[in-house]
């Protein structure tokens, strides 16, 4: 997929891993529609030309409209946390907390459910969910069965939307503001998250929203998942 003239829309798309994504994407010469729960607080980040609107991925009515409003649209990409997330050992967890954890699971269905109709029918659809769903560490059930939800969802909905196609990006320990906005107090607690992985840091930001354009890009990959981990599998 040549990037240049398409127009994406990124849902999360103004933080982290997502704003990142939009700035490669525009970089590229995509149009971009970059949506989150609070979207004028990265106004000034987010660069010219991209589009920003306020919407809560769980909001079925609201992600109608938007899918509508911006039609047709070639790209898609999720990486919105969707809301919290349980960790801790499930024995001890709160069942609330645990159903709760799969509201990321809904705005990824959500998502691609009304937002296909309005795709070119060789548009892609990206969702961006972690490497817990691949290889768990203690206390990381509820992120596990959600990831593994998701990557099953994936590979199951992949010949039904040909010849659109979806593919996942599983990050690993990536320093972004969802370990907290104060660089200096999270780096040690990413330095010791990645001490044994076998590329010994936290991953950017942009290095996971590189692997988002190349499933982008790639017209010959679909239904599959692409670990950006630095190694995180092999630990």
């Amino acid at each position: 997929m040549e990037l240049k003239g398409k127009k994406a829309v990124v849902l999360g798309g103004t933080s982290g891993i997502g704003l990142a994504t939009t700035h490669q994407l525009t970089a590229e010469g995509a149009r971009v529609v970059a949506v989150s729960r609070n979207p004028q607080r990265a106004k000034d980040r987010v660069g010219e030309g991209v589009d920003l609107k306020a919407i809560d991925v769980r909001d079925r009515d609201a992600l109608a409209a938007l899918f509508s409003d911006e039609a047709p649209f070639d790209i898609l990409v999720n990486a919105a946390t969707g809301g919290t997330r349980a960790r801790g050992p499930f024995l001890e967890m709160d069942l609330d907390g645990y159903q709760a954890s799969f509201d990321k699971l809904w705005g990824y269905t959500n998502s691609v459910r009304l937002a296909a109709e309005h795709m070119d029918e060789r548009g892609t659809i990206v969702p961006v969910r972690g490497t817990p769903a691949r290889r768990s560490k203690p206390g990381q059930v509820a992120l596990a069965s959600v990831g593994g939800a998701v990557e099953s969802f994936v590979r199951a909905l992949a010949p039904e939307i040909a010849p659109r196609r979806i593919n996942v990006i599983s990050p690993g320990v990536i320093d972004t503001p969802m370990f907290g906005e104060d660089v200096d107090n999270r780096q040690p607690m990413l330095n010791n998250a990645t001490a044994s992985h076998v590329i010994p840091r936290a991953g950017t930001a942009d290095e996971v929203a590189s692997g988002i354009l190349f499933v982008i890009k790639n017209d010959f990959v679909t239904g599959t998942t692409v670990d950006v981990d630095g190694g995180w599998l092999l630990s």
